[in-house]
């Protein structure tokens, strides 16, 4: 696999973190999650989803034995993924100069952070989420919503696509600059620079106006549901379907296909006509022929009639029909792009494995670096570290 032999220190974290650290793990990177330790009576505890391929370490950092079993995993580490706040692992002692400062510990480690506010800006040591990040990116207010205020895309934007993602591709890049160099480097990666980015699409329609490309109104663009043929129709007893035809030629396809395929039952005095798509003012009505449209017949209905064809209509699958329309798709998503030289995609991860138990894998990584059977079970005597078993197998 492309990132084979990569080893990667991820300290456990929210979702962009361990997302960075699931897309290397994915493509053959050895991924080992920092957990923190628990009490003997307590429960450990991990709702991390993102845990595929990956194996955990349960240390407690507040102890000097704990610290060093940690710097010994970062000596010999390629990358670390950071997810807290800003300072919060220079507090623990693994801040960047550590590793990359002139008598560094590791001056080849790609040391990957991310945060949700920018690094030294007003917001840095405040606390956000995705809905956050996306209000200050600007990306926010230009997203249709309900009555007149702004909706939003789940937690897509900021905490994956512009945090995990934009994370894990500044890594790739260090590791590249790193064959080049011999040197390791900081990754700096938030989350509201990240949703700006990878929305650099309608900002810079924004900031250069062009032809209703998000000059009008959020809802009012031809791409945000402001145009009749770029939107999302109910048909008969439920479901939905997507339409997309854009461009002249597609809507052509669709209209023409759309008009003959109406039941006799159907009757409107206006029946429009491919030449009728950019007439702003027939668009409210253009909306509702195509609105009752869609609701004379059902969703598998259309998807049938339009499948095959350039009418860029297709149906709005629910999660587990997704699974089943192709035959490389599974209830869990397998990594993409697909390297033709490398086997990058997992088949379907059985639910149970998903998660990964605190300190699954204490033991073993301990042996890997170093530490004896003894060493390993005085560590869990004195709790600085948690093994899923609750005591050191000796």
């Amino acid at each position: 696999m492309a990132l084979a032999g990569t080893r990667v220190v991820e300290f456990a974290g929210l979702a962009p973190g361990p997302f960075a650290g699931l897309i290397l793990a994915d493509n053959g990177a050895s991924v080992i999650r920092i957990d923190r330790t628990v009490s003997p009576h307590g429960k450990p505890v991990n709702n991390d989803i993102l845990s595929r391929g990956k194996r955990s370490i349960s240390v407690n950092t507040k102890t000097q034995s704990g610290r060093n079993i940690v710097l010994r995993l970062l000596e010999q580490a390629d990358v670390l993924i950071d997810p807290y706040r800003p300072g919060v692992l220079e507090k623990m002692g693994f801040g960047p100069d550590v590793f990359l400062g002139e008598r560094g510990l590791n001056k080849r480690l790609i040391y990957a952070r991310i945060v949700g506010f920018p690094r030294g800006g007003p917001h840095q040591h405040m606390a956000g989420h995705d809905i956050n990040y996306l209000a200050l990116s600007g990306v926010l207010s230009m997203l249709p919503g309900k009555g007149g205020k702004p909706g939003f895309p789940l937690n897509l934007l900021a905490d994956f696509a512009g945090g995990g993602m934009m994370c894990a591709n500044g890594i790739l890049m260090a590791l590249l600059d790193r064959v080049r160099t011999g040197h390791g480097q900081v990754v700096d990666a938030d989350m509201v620079s990240g949703a700006r980015y990878v929305s650099s699409f309608p900002l810079i329609h924004k900031a250069f106006p062009t032809e209703r490309i998000f000059t009008s109104p959020p809802g009012k663009n031809i791409l945000d549901g402001g145009a009749p043929f770029y939107d999302v129709y109910e048909c008969a007893e439920g479901g939905h379907m997507s339409l997309g035809c854009l461009e002249p030629q597609f809507f052509a396809v669709f209209i023409t296909t759309f008009n003959r395929a109406l039941p006799k039952s159907f009757k409107e005095e206006w029946v429009p006509g491919p030449h009728e798509q950019f007439d702003l003012e027939k668009w409210p009505r253009l909306r509702e022929y195509i609105r009752k449209g869609f609701l004379s017949q059902t969703r598998e209905f259309w998807s049938d009639l339009f499948h095959g064809t350039d009418a860029c209509a297709v149906a709005v699958l629910h999660p587990d029909e997704a699974s089943q329309f192709d035959r490389d798709f599974s209830l869990v998503p397998s990594p993409t792009p697909i390297l033709s030289r490398f086997k990058s995609r997992p088949r379907e991860t059985p639910t149970q494995s998903i998660v990964l138990p605190m300190g699954e894998h204490t033991e073993e990584i301990l042996t890997e670096l170093g530490y004896d059977g003894w060493q390993i079970s005085e560590l869990a005597i004195e709790e600085t570290i948690n093994t899923l078993h609750g005591r050191a197998k000796l």
